[in-house]
């Protein structure tokens, strides 16, 4: 009985895992930034808000086995539905269809909204999040606060948790979480986190998982294969494990509104610069330049012999003080100004700079980018993942650009004079 379970289950999940590339396939024309699972752990989100104008579907299955004689095969799914919303905020729920919370509670819900003011990303030192939910199997509020930090090709990820207690309402609980993220490359990361209960009682253990995450090349989804001893991945869920191991997978399914709204929208630009079309580099003068003054002509000397000497012969000699010539003042370095694209999306859509600066494009997202600008004067070509393109701006104007590839991403450069 169990081999045929185990074979069944074994089945179920090579069938599922063969049929992803091509549901990457198939779902990538519609496809958005969606999180990547080379940045977080199994159990712990931290700071991830996603990107606005986007829906997010991931699918959580974890499977376990009792214990004999039976050895009966159980799944419990999770599902995160969410949306990305501008000033970096993410909302959505996670439903379980099961529940180890409250007794002979069959559903989980977690109702919630997440915030991060602060990010590497746009040039901050670590990663600051904050997440507050309503749990129904709990009937009370949930929140978290996580500090995230890349280190070499690592993420580290701390978490502190406030959770209802499910079985005294009203009743505060504490928890702690931590997890890390290590890229074996572009596509491929280690994950590992642990979290527990400040006060945990004999029922009550450390929650843990483990898993090798990949993200599918040219598409933005990712998988996670892991094993952990929580079933679902609510701040609830998450912060209590239990004897059992189980097995299991995350899929991440991101979908655009942008590719079909606000198509014709650019960045919004509040400078009074004209545009580029309008400031031609100034032509040299063709008047011809005035030649230089020719020196005086020494004074002739008197045939005289009576005649007194020249002034000049008259004048003690002195050795004449040498002036030093001011040193010249050393040229500014110039300005570089790094962003980058994730999420499919630029990070920084509106950039404001001064002439002479250069903007570092770098892609970092598992597909290639251009950076194209709409008056073709200047073009990346395709930048592939983890690669860099740079630009320097030498004249004054305003510059919309956009990705090949991906129409709705869009951006604008406004220049001026230093």
């Amino acid at each position: 009985m169990y081999a045929d379970a185990t074979r069944t289950l074994n089945t179920a999940i090579m069938r599922l895992i063969s049929t992803l590339p091509l549901a990457a396939l198939l779902l990538s024309p519609i496809a958005a930034g969606g999180q990547s699972l080379l940045d977080r752990p199994p159990n712990v989100s931290g700071n991830w808000v996603g990107t606005p104008g986007t829906l997010y579907f991931h699918f959580v299955h974890r499977f376990t086995t009792s214990d004999a004689p039976e050895r009966k095969v159980s799944n419990v799914p999770t599902f995160l539905l969410a949306a990305g919303l501008p000033q970096h905020l993410l909302a959505g729920f996670n439903y379980s269809t099961n529940s180890t919370l409250a007794p002979r509670f069959p559903n989980e819900w977690e109702l919630f909204a997440r915030w991060a003011p602060v990010s590497e990303d746009y040039g901050a030192s670590l990663d600051l999040g904050a997440q507050v939910g309503y749990n129904n199997a709990a009937t009370g509020v949930d929140g978290e606060v996580s500090v995230a930090k890349r280190l070499g090709t690592g993420r580290f990820i701390i978490a502190g948790r406030g959770l209802s207690d499910p079985l005294k309402a009203g009743a505060p609980r504490f928890a702690y979480a931590g997890g890390a993220t290590v890229k074996l490359g572009q596509y491929v990361a280690l994950a590992g986190d642990i979290a527990s209960l400040a006060k945990r009682d004999s029922t009550e253990r450390v929650a843990w998982s483990a898993g090798l995450h990949f993200a599918i090349p040219l598409t933005p989804h990712t998988v996670s294969l892991h094993a952990t001893n929580v079933a679902i991945t609510t701040l609830q869920g998450a912060s209590r494990g239990s004897r059992n191991i189980r097995y299991g997978f995350e899929f991440t399914i991101p979908l655009t509104l942008r590719r079909y709204f606000g198509r014709g929208e650019e960045p919004s630009s509040d400078t009074a610069s004209p545009p580029v079309a309008t400031l031609a580099p100034r032509e040299p003068s063709s008047d011809p330049a005035p030649p230089p003054m020719a020196a005086p002509a020494p004074p002739k000397p008197s045939s005289d012999p009576a005649s007194p000497p020249p002034v000049a012969a008259r004048v003690p000699r002195t050795t004449p003080r040498s002036t030093p010539s001011p040193s010249p003042t050393p040229a500014a370095p110039a300005a570089t100004v790094r962003t980058a694209m994730k999420n499919i999306n630029f990070l920084q859509p509106r950039l404001q700079i001064t002439v002479g600066t250069t903007v570092e494009w770098k892609n970092n997202d598992p597909l290639p980018h251009t950076v194209t600008a709409v008056n073709k004067s200047f073009d990346s070509g395709l930048i592939q993942p983890g690669k860099t393109y740079r630009h320097t701006f030498t004249k004054a104007g305003t510059f919309n650009f956009f990705c090949i590839p991906h129409p709705f991403m869009k951006g604008l450069v406004v220049v001026t004079e230093p």
